[in-house]
């Protein structure tokens, strides 16, 4: 028989840029406790009796790998109930128990699960050849006790082996490609249509199971008035997000284009003056505007750290290759090596696979964007 468990999440609370889980009664007491501005509060979420261990990932935007990978190290007898912490300090980062997706370091015996650093290439085995995500990363090495403990089979259980690598090649490999950047199709052909909800396979599974005793027109209609609120209800949702989104998102992008020849006479940079939603918006105007030469890269400020951006645009809309990406020679570096490798200050990194890099200042990441059109 399978175990359903039902997790109850805290609710998260922002803490100096380090975010915790923290629980209803511990917020009420750090909101009545003084505390020196810059300081980091912790909450423990484990259950009394636990060894209180703490896992760390990032904060800002979020990923499904590391949603996933802490979800699932929860899941596991070492780090359940587990507190998770998320932060990019790296002195706070030495002193938790575990790291998922930042770091810089993938090493088992530490429990640290970073896959982002330069020279990573570990693989799921078994067959699979794609890069493992944090998600992967965590899945490898404490799969079979998580799905032991759902089944509440032997760990050695010849079952429990078949579905860990059911359970990857079904589920797992598909958030490691994505998180890596890896295409779905070897084919220079683009997809004849768009998939971005994957409501056709919802909706069948609304259909009675073959297994059910009841097969009754009553139960059938039943389903297919779920099937009617679901499409529908997600149709309606689209429908005002164009709406609300995805029109005022393309007025910027054209007002961008047409000035890109301001920033920089190659009309290969184009810069967000605010930042929304581009990518699709960009192939889609550099068409029908009969953009010539294409963007190659696109600069625009992170609203959060206020830092700059450099993204190399991709070749097409389904593809993660870049048309021009970053250079070799500065991709995994980051800080004072990068800023001294391309000659520019105030580099903060590039990213392993060159789509995109930072820098602390707009001109330093134009002076970013104009160095890689011409190396």
């Amino acid at each position: 028989m399978f175990a359903i468990r039902v997790l109850r999440w805290r609710p998260l609370v922002s803490c100096s840029r380090t975010y915790y889980y923290a629980s209803p009664m511990a917020t009420a007491a750090a909101a009545s406790s003084p505390r020196s501005p810059g300081t980091s509060l912790a909450f423990s979420t484990a259950s009394s009796g636990s060894s209180h261990k703490r896992v760390g990932t990032h904060n800002g935007s979020f990923h499904c790998d590391e949603a996933l990978g802490c979800f699932m190290i929860r899941l596991t007898s070492k780090f359940s109930g587990a507190e998770i912490v998320r932060t990019r300090d790296p002195e706070l980062l030495e002193t938790l128990d575990a790291v998922v997706d930042v770091g810089g370091v993938y090493d088992s015996s530490l429990d640290r699960y970073d896959h982002h650093q330069k020279g990573f290439n570990e693989v799921f085995g078994h067959g699979f050849s794609t890069k493992l995500s944090s998600a992967g990363l965590i899945y490898k090495h404490y799969g079979k006790e998580i799905i032991a403990k759902e089944l509440q089979f032997d760990e050695e259980h010849e079952n429990v082996q078949l579905l860990y690598l059911a359970v990857y090649k079904s589920f797992i490999e598909a958030i490691d490609a994505i998180d890596n950047g890896i295409n779905q199709y070897d084919t220079d052909q683009p997809p004849k249509y768009v998939n971005n909800t994957h409501l056709s396979p919802r909706v069948g599974h609304l259909n009675l199971e073959w297994i059910d005793p009841d097969q009754s027109f009553e139960k059938e209609n039943a389903a297919f008035h779920q099937a009617m609120m679901l499409a529908g209800g997600e149709f309606l949702e689209s429908v005002q997000f164009h709406a609300r989104s995805w029109l005022p998102a393309r007025s910027i992008v054209i007002e961008c284009l047409n000035s890109r020849r301001n920033v920089d006479p190659s009309g290969e940079i184009m810069v967000l003056d605010k930042f929304c939603p581009w990518k699709l918006h960009l192939f889609d105007l550099e068409e029908e505007l009969r953009i010539d030469p294409l963007i190659k890269y696109v600069i625009y400020q992170d609203e959060r750290s206020k830092n700059w951006r450099v993204q190399a645009v991709a070749i097409s809309p389904e593809k993660f290759e870049s048309q021009k990406p970053l250079p070799l020679p500065w991709r995994g570096l980051t800080d004072d090596e990068l800023s001294e490798k391309s000659r520019i200050p105030g580099c903060i990194f590039v990213h392993i696979s060159g789509f995109i890099g930072g820098n602390r200042t707009y001109e330093g990441a134009l002076a970013m964007a104009r160095t890689a059109l011409i190396l």
